[in-house]
């Protein structure tokens, strides 16, 4: 009875000791910890969907698939001007450059999952710093902005 109970103890030790060094094997971005992962829920596939990694810049065809994910929130972050001009379908209009805009962040649940472009990714990647910096944890931005959503075919809302 005590060898069963020793090799039982030392293969759950062995297992403990494998998914440790799994979970570390990705690494971590520089300077910062490895997120966990982001997942929302089912597709229109029925399969489980996973946020982009927390912070991280995403090409069209990553973007225009969360897009689809229930529960994504879409952020425009440039002008009222530039966001009437042309949008994303249902994305709201929080302008990085207002003096309202952290306050306004403030006010947003953290755990939510919001995808946030402007013209060409930098005033994205300002806001998505800031939100990661506030304590948001599934955050993530369009690389190239509308302008490459544009060229490549995607859609846009116009007035």
């Amino acid at each position: 009875m005590l060898h069963r109970t020793r090799l039982t103890l030392v293969a759950l030790l062995a297992a403990a000791s494998i998914l440790g060094a799994a979970g570390c094997s990705g690494g971590s971005p520089a300077g910062g910890s490895a997120p966990t992962p982001n997942t929302v829920g089912t597709g229109s596939s029925g399969a489980s969907w996973t946020a982009p990694q927390n912070g991280t810049e995403v090409d069209v065809p990553t973007f225009a698939s969360a897009l689809t994910q229930p529960g994504v929130t879409v952020l425009d972050v440039r002008t009222p001007e530039e966001f009437a001009a042309g949008h994303l379908k249902d994305a709201q209009n929080l302008d990085v450059n207002s003096p309202a805009f952290a306050a306004t962040l403030k006010t947003l649940p953290k755990d939510a999952v919001y995808a946030v472009y402007c013209r060409t990714g930098h005033r994205s990647g300002t806001a998505v710093a800031q939100m990661v910096d506030l304590g948001f944890t599934r955050v993530f931005h369009l690389a190239g902005g509308v302008t490459a959503w544009q060229a490549s075919g995607q859609p846009v809302v116009q007035p």
